[in-house]
This record gives C-alpha cells, structure tokens and sequence, in this order.
C-alpha cells in the first residue's frame, strides 16, 4: 500500500453546507488555527455576517455560480484541490501549471432531499433538492482521504477540531470519515432511487439500491453474540420506526422485529370501524381482537393466548386511554404502541420503568404500496409488500351451505390475521377475537392441530368446559392440498372456512366440507408469509 501521512494540519478547507448547525463556530474556530476558509453561496452568507473571514470559491475558480446554483464547484480548481495526489510529481506539476492549490478539509452535507420528499414537495422542488456537486466532491474527497479530511455532518466537527489540537487529523480518522462519506452519497443515491420507482409503479430496475441513516447501536441483536444496528430509512410510514418513545429501557432487535409485525396487523382494523388489539410474540400474532373499547379487545385478545402474551407486544388501533392501560399492565408486557396515549395512561405505563411506550402519531395505511427487503447468501430478495386485501364481495361460496352475515364477517377478520401469521397458518376466530392459532408449521395439518390445542389450553386456563373453537370460523393463509387440514378444523368444531383454494384437490376438500355441514369460501388471494 503507498505510504500517507499519518497526521495532517489543513491549510485551506472548502465548506458548503446545507445544514448549517455549528457552521460558525467550527469555521471560526479552523481560522484560528491557520485554515483558509472557501466557501459558497448560503454558507458564504452566513458566516461573512458572523465576521468570519472566507473566500468565495468564485474567486478561486474565476468562474461565478451560474443557472441558479446548479453549477458552482463543478471546476478543475475545486476538484483539482480535492483529488491531486500530493507525493505524485506529475500531479504536483499539474497543480502548478494550472493553479491549482490543495484542499485539506471538505465539508459537505447534502441537499435536504430525504426532508423534502418526507413533506410531499412537487415533483420540481424534489428534482431541484437532488444534489450533484455535493456528492461530486465528497466522493473526490473520501476517494483521497490519505490526503484530506471529509465531513458529511456537524456531528464530527467536534472530533476533527480535537485531533487539530493533537497534532493534525489522524490517517484513521480521515479512514472512517471517508467511510462515512461513501454510505452517506449511497444512501442518498438509494433515496433518489427510490423516488423515482414510484413513477414506475413502485418496480424495481436492473439495479437496486437500500440506504437508511442510523437511528441507534443495539446492545445485540437476535441472539447475544451478533452484534445489531437500526437504521430509518426515511419512510413515512407511520410505524416502530417513527414512533416516539416515551418510556423504558432501550428496544432490543427483537422488540422492533416484533412491535412492527404487531403494528402492521393491528392497522388492517379501522378505528372507525372498531377498537382492536393485537398481542404479538416471536413475530406472530398470539391474540387478535376488536370490541366495544380497547379495553374489551384487550381482555378478548389476551383470552386467545394468555401463556403465550406473558411478555408480549401490544399494538393498538386508536388512543391508549386508562382503562386499557390499566389491564395491559397487569401481566408483563415488553411494549405497547399505538396512535397516542392520554396523559392518565402514560402515568398509569410509567409505574413499569422497563415497559417501552411508544406513540406512532398515526396508523400506517394497509393497502399503500412499499417494499419488502430480504438478505440471502450473496444477494437480496426484493418483492412488494403485501397489501392485498378480500371482502365480502370478494368471497365465492363453493359448498352447499352459504355462510351466516355473523360467519362471514369472522372470516374476513380472521384472513386478514392469517396474512400476518407465518406460514403455514391457521387461524380460527370467534365473535370479532382469534381463539386458536397455529404458525409456522411444515404442514398445514400441524397448524391446524397446533390452532385447536392452543384453544384446548385457553379453554382450561380459563375453566371453560370446551375451547372457543367450537362453532368458530378458520382461516387459512393458502389452500388445503389435502382434506386433512381440513379434517382437523372440523374436529375442532369449526362451522366455516375461509381460504384462497386452487388446489388440485379442491374437490376433494369441498366434498369434506359438505359432508361435515360446514360453509366456505375461496378468497383467490394467498397470503404465505415466510
């Protein structure tokens, strides 16, 4: 590897900043230390009426800032400075020739483009906040960081005036900083990338591209010895990732993995339809339920499963009040979210210190496009997320018996909680509340038995002579290849079945329905969930 300076003390510095937190004080403070300050528009602006001493990269280049600002660094002398390798003699002969005079420090953050599409600007103002010079130097700059020192954010003024003071900005420093620099333009990139899909239809191209910003370092992440990091991605969407936290330890891997699984589910229930309530553990809905008040569904849904909700996520559709807080809190309970909270639930949830309280401000939409991101062995797995939805009208009844208005509106509730069940998942549910679920089984029979016995073991915890089961609707997330699956329902007492069908056996099956007495309908739409 060719020989760098370990420690370098800067002699010019470019700063052309759109956030200008601390921009004054650190350009004050490199003058003092002997650093020539070239700056631009704003940033020039702002730090000559502080009385900051600079020069005006114009002056440099002997070129003005023309068509509104697009073009103002975009010249030999900016870049020049930026990525002459100084120990080459050609390059140093070039630099002469022309000159061209070195820079040592850049500091560049970014056109707001994330913020601007956050707000919903027009199409105009967005292409207009797509930065092009900015990720021009900054990728000059960290591509020659043995030579210069690159900053994306004010966060690393304070680190960079510090090793100043040391002697000059370390090789190691100016490493991670160039690092950083290389993520910054990349994720910026993606969330270009990402806007643009959206007059695709949401598609994604020949190439893909995911960044997000970090909002925090976990203390591990699945298991203790992986470590994990979270990171926002600048979505809008209304969920874990947005949400303020008001209350509790900081949130493992898991919590998150399992408090956006919860909040996902609960907001296929409109509050203006009815208060719902989703318990989650391990990533999988262990109790589902509407009623008169959250309370109610709270009590209905931790019904379903009260073993599996000891130290659970609680989700809800609509606003946190007492009574339902006062319930939630009465087993243990790693996290609720929901839309808001009244200030009497917030203290009632504040006499837990550990349980995590976290506000979203609103639910996220159902049916609204978006993607779905998985890593595998050297690539990624990109689909839609899967937003689709059946209701009555979407049913087609395909057994001699035609289900009750009661049954039908159980079983459209009870697909919309299979779609957020791993598959293979059964799902039955009784007057508006899940009372059996199985997950993630290798064959959809053994959910179905999984479903019945969980009921089995609710009926007994809670000293009823039989399980909810009886006289429940089911649902399943994909079609019974066999009539077994469907067997287990019956013998469980279910009276109705929802599922997608298109099974090569689906004569079969609809045979076992009919000869048990049972309705069901085909939906059209799977809902596998791995």
């Amino acid at each position: 590897m060719t020989a760098h300076p370990n420690r370098i003390l800067p002699k010019r510095a470019l700063l052309s900043v759109s956030d200008k937190t601390g921009l004054v004080d650190f350009a004050r403070a490199l003058v003092e230390r002997g650093v020539t300050v070239l700056t631009t528009g704003g940033s020039k602006a702002m730090l000559a009426e502080a009385g900051v001493p600079v020069t005006e990269v114009a002056d440099v280049t002997g070129f003005p800032e023309i068509m509104d600002g697009r073009v103002k660094t975009l010249h030999p002398k900016v870049h020049g400075g930026l990525l002459a390798v100084r120990h080459e003699p050609a390059h140093a002969a070039a630099m002469a020739e022309h000159g061209i005079e070195g820079i040592d420090i850049l500091v560049v953050n970014l056109y707001p483009f994330e913020a601007t599409v956050a707000r919903g600007a027009g199409v105009d103002e967005t292409i207009e906040n797509i930065d092009i010079g900015g990720p021009a130097m900054i990728r000059a700059a960290a591509k020659n960081h043995a030579y210069l020192t690159v900053v994306v954010e004010p966060a690393d003024y304070g680190r960079v005036l510090a090793e100043l003071d040391e002697g000059g900005v370390s090789f190691e420093t100016r490493r991670r900083l160039a690092f950083k620099a290389f993520a910054r333009t990349a994720a910026y990139d993606a969330a270009i990338s990402t806007w643009f899909a959206r007059f695709l239809g949401g598609e994604t191209g020949d190439f893909f591209a995911v960044g997000g910003r970090l909002a925090e370092a976990m203390r591990y992440g699945e298991n203790p010895h992986q470590w994990a990091r979270f990171y926002r991605t600048g979505e809008t969407r209304p969920g874990v990732a947005t949400a303020r936290q008001l209350q509790g330890k900081q949130l493992s891997y898991n919590n998150i993995n399992d408090t956006d699984a919860a909040y996902e589910l609960v907001a296929e229930f409109d509050p203006a339809e009815a208060p719902a309530v989703v318990i989650v553990k391990h990533a999988n809905p262990c109790g589902v339920a509407t009623g008169a008040t959250l309370a109610e569904a709270y009590e209905k849904a931790l019904a379903c499963d009260p073993v599996s909700a000891f130290g659970g996520i609680v989700a809800l559709n609509g606003r946190l009040e007492a009574d339902a807080a006062a319930k939630i809190v009465e087993i243990f309970t790693e996290v609720i979210i929901a839309p808001d909270a009244s200030d009497e639930a917030i203290a009632i949830v504040a006499a837990k210190k550990n349980l995590r309280l976290l506000l979203a401000g609103g639910l996220p939409d159902p049916t609204a496009e978006g993607l779905s991101v998985r890593t595998v062995s050297g690539g990624l797995l990109v689909q839609s997320r899967d937003n689709g939805r059946v209701d009555v009208n979407d049913l087609r009844v395909v057994t001699k018996r035609r289900p009750t208005e009661a049954e039908l509106a159980d079983m459209i509730f009870a697909f919309r909680v299979a779609k957020h069940v791993k598959s293979n998942a059964i799902v039955y549910v009784r007057g508006g509340a899940t009372v059996g679920i199985g997950a993630g089984q290798m064959s959809r029979v053994d959910s179905s038995r999984i479903a019945a016995r969980k009921a089995e073991d609710a009926a007994a915890a809670a000293g009823s002579a039989e399980p909810a089961t009886r006289g429940a609707v089911v649902a399943s997330d994909a079609f019974f290849p066999f009539a077994d699956g469907l067997e287990a329902a019956v013998a469980a007492g279910a009276t109705a079945v929802i599922q997608p069908g298109g099974s090569m056996r689906d004569d079969e099956v609809i045979a076992a329905a009919d000869a048990a007495g049972l309705a069901m309908v085909f939906t059209g739409m799977r809902h596998f969930r791995h």
